[in-house]
């Protein structure tokens, strides 16, 4: 499950495409998760931040900002695994709408070079 999220999340990067609401994720890559059953929603959760996690210990970008809530923003729990690596408090990564920016940038950046694409794909 963790391969097929990560690699439609780099496939969106790559081509440069805004940030993919959970709901359109899970229906594009097949999950098979209700958003309205918690412990599904939990899951969700848990394999965009085992993703963000490794790529980020592998110094790539963190992936799970190619996905936003239906707000069209990153939800709580992106700038919490922000804060769980270093990154500053959640509450104002949340406010600076720079940041959010920003490491959407980092993933389009990053997977759009065809030699990071090819090595790390």
């Amino acid at each position: 499950m963790n391969t097929r999220v990560r690699n439609k999340l780099i496939q969106l990067a790559k081509t440069g495409e805004s940030p993919i609401s959970y709901r359109r994720l899970i229906n594009q890559v097949d999950l098979g998760l209700n958003m309205d059953i918690k412990h599904e929603k939990q899951l969700l959760g848990e394999i965009l931040d085992e993703i963000s996690e490794e790529e980020y210990e592998e110094g790539r970008p963190l992936l799970s900002a190619m996905i936003q809530d239906k707000k069209a923003g990153q939800g709580d729990r992106f700038f919490k695994l922000c804060e769980g690596l270093g990154m500053g408090d959640w509450r104002e990564l949340k406010k600076d709408e720079e940041f959010r920016n920003k490491e959407v940038g980092k993933c389009h950046d990053f997977w759009s070079q065809d030699s990071n694409y090819s090595k790390f794909f």
